[in-house]
């Protein structure tokens, strides 16, 4: 809640906790009766909007958080947008020097892979591009 004189105050965008991914297309998500427009990272400690929209955008400060937590991830799903694509080599080995197994591939995949792993009470985390 924003204070007197301050204006509107915007915050992360923040799930605490962990939720299937009901939906995803037109550009973002819906899970846990919430929507989020804009790609989102799974972790542990919740669901976080989050800032990659490209491969390209794919570097190790995107994954902060993931690596904060990588002690309670075991496999990180990466959702590449439309199609497969590969993660930058640099990103690849900082994964595995965290003991975490990444695996990319397309948005749809991922999404589909992480609720079954999820339901299945795994340590898996989820970077999901959004997709159109």
């Amino acid at each position: 809640m924003a204070q007197r004189g301050q204006g509107i105050v915007i915050r992360d965008a923040h799930f605490p906790g962990r939720a299937p991914v009901d939906a995803y297309g037109n550009g973002g998500f819906r899970f846990a009766k919430m929507s989020h427009r804009g790609s989102i990272l799974s972790v542990p400690s919740g669901i976080y909007g989050w800032l990659p929209a490209t491969v390209e955008e794919l570097t190790i400060e995107a994954f902060e958080r993931v690596f904060e937590e990588a002690g309670e991830i075991e496999v990180l799903l990466i959702g590449t947008g439309p199609d497969i694509r590969r993660v930058p080599p640099a990103l690849r080995e900082e994964f595995r020097a965290r003991g975490i197994r990444a695996d990319s591939m397309a948005t749809g995949a991922a999404v589909r892979t992480y609720n079954v792993l999820l339901s299945e009470d795994r340590a898996v985390a989820a970077a999901l591009l959004a997709v159109d």
